[in-house]
């Protein structure tokens, strides 16, 4: 009996040992790959300039991760599958509302100045959903420990990228618009910042600019870096606007406001309501159309040819008529997890940059964002298990749901945060 009991310790002990391998070994793999990417972009060193790392970034935005996107999702998705990871989508909204609500309360508790308050609110809410998770995984399944079984690479990033579609919405939607510059402190934040003044090609722009939106400095408008909405909406405001002029509504000038023959009063009343002119001239400086990005777009076409058996037959499998491009693509996707570390070592190469938000501020982010987000997505996650609503026995699935609440802020927010003027001495803050 005696001998029984210290083999089964033996047993367990070896199960605990290769439960920390598989913890340990691809957290190593991934902090050695950032090592060489800084030690690479490292300004005293400078093996790799700068604009080797742009030029590597647009190819991971263009090419790399739309390639691992394709192959690996369009693979996996059906109708079946799709109707069993619906959670995934929502999960992703779930965390951002909860992050979003941490964020707040680290405003209220670390008081940033004020025009930084919605700045730690989408800091705080809104994590990295695409490319550093994609290297997670690819770093975990490349060992032999890890516990998600056969086709733990192509299970993951097929999850990965069926709810990223959902994090993009948001951002170039309520994340756009939370970081427009705030109206009274708008002189303060966008000091130095004017359109003109931003050459399209700055190699001295920092490098998180482009890692997740190359070419974002040509998306700017005449709009990008005011306080649109406020100046839309004046009228709701209180404070002066002798600095903004009003910004004309009318779809042809004063002509149809005026009096006289041309403009009756019964045509009118059918003209369109203040409101719901402001609401669309808004919707109408909404970059929805920048949501059609290259691995949005492999997202869509993954899923459409996942949905279509006949071609998913044609392009997928191996006697597939295209299975040859389909292996090309793979090869490619292969430069995917590199590519995205080494980018991410060059990042932290630039070092931090002076920031407005103050010690508290950045601690209290990093605190709610990588501590007490995990463990209440711990929660969120359990209860859902508890409930039914995730796959019965599909560990990868749960893993990738509590991903989206322990990984830091976007990368992409900088970009965005860029584009609209606003705290761009913030820029430290990303991960």
């Amino acid at each position: 009996m005696s001998n029984s009991f210290a083999s089964s310790l033996g047993m367990r002990s070896g199960s605990d040992s290769d439960t920390i391998l598989s913890a340990v070994v691809p957290l190593l793999k991934i902090l050695s790959l950032t090592v060489i990417g800084l030690v690479l972009g490292h300004p005293k060193t400078r093996l790799v300039p700068k604009a080797t790392f742009k030029l590597l970034s647009k190819l991971v935005f263009a090419l790399f991760l739309p390639c691992l996107i394709f192959t690996h999702l369009g693979k996996s998705i059906n109708f079946q599958n799709a109707a069993h990871w619906w959670f995934i989508p929502v999960n992703v909204l779930v965390s951002t509302i909860i992050g979003c609500v941490l964020g707040y309360l680290v405003a209220l508790i670390c008081r940033p100045p004020p025009q930084f308050f919605r700045f730690t609110v989408i800091m705080t809410g809104f994590g990295n959903t695409g490319n550093l998770p994609i290297a997670i995984l690819g770093s975990i399944c490349h060992s032999s420990h890890h516990p998600f079984g056969p086709g733990c690479h192509t299970k993951g990033v097929a999850y990965v990228s069926f709810a990223q579609w959902v994090a993009v919405i948001l951002v170039y939607t309520l994340v756009y618009h939370m970081m427009e510059p705030p109206m009274e402190y708008y002189e303060i934040v966008s000091e130095g910042t004017e359109i003109a003044e931003l050459p399209v090609a700055d190699a001295s722009q920092p490098l998180l600019v482009e890692a997740e939106w190359p070419g974002m400095e040509d998306k700017v408008t005449e709009h990008s870096k005011t306080p649109f909405i406020a100046r839309v909406f004046n009228s709701m405001l209180s404070v002066s606007q002798s600095a903004f002029p009003d910004i004309d509504l009318t779809e042809e000038g004063t002509a149809a406001s005026s009096g006289g023959a041309n403009s009756p009063k019964s045509i009118l009343c059918l003209a369109e309501p203040k409101m719901v002119r402001r609401i669309r001239v808004v919707a109408e400086q909404t970059p929805l159309q920048h949501i059609l990005q290259p691995p949005t777009i492999a997202s869509l076409l993954a899923i459409i040819v996942g949905f279509v058996p006949i071609f998913k037959s044609f392009v997928f499998g191996k006697d597939a008529p295209l299975g040859f491009f389909t292996d090309s693509l793979e090869i490619l996707a292969g430069a995917v997890v590199p590519s995205v570390l080494l980018i991410l070592g060059g990042m932290l190469a630039e070092g931090p940059n002076d920031s407005g938000l103050g010690i508290r501020t950045t601690v209290g982010i990093v605190i709610a964002r990588l501590l007490v987000l995990p463990f209440l997505g711990i929660g969120v996650v359990a209860l859902a298990d508890k409930l039914n609503l995730l796959v019965h026995g599909d560990q990868m699935y749960r893993f990738v749901l509590l991903l989206q609440y322990t990984t830091p802020s976007a990368v992409l927010l900088g970009a965005i945060a860029s584009l609209r003027g606003y705290a761009r001495s913030t820029h430290s803050l990303q991960f």
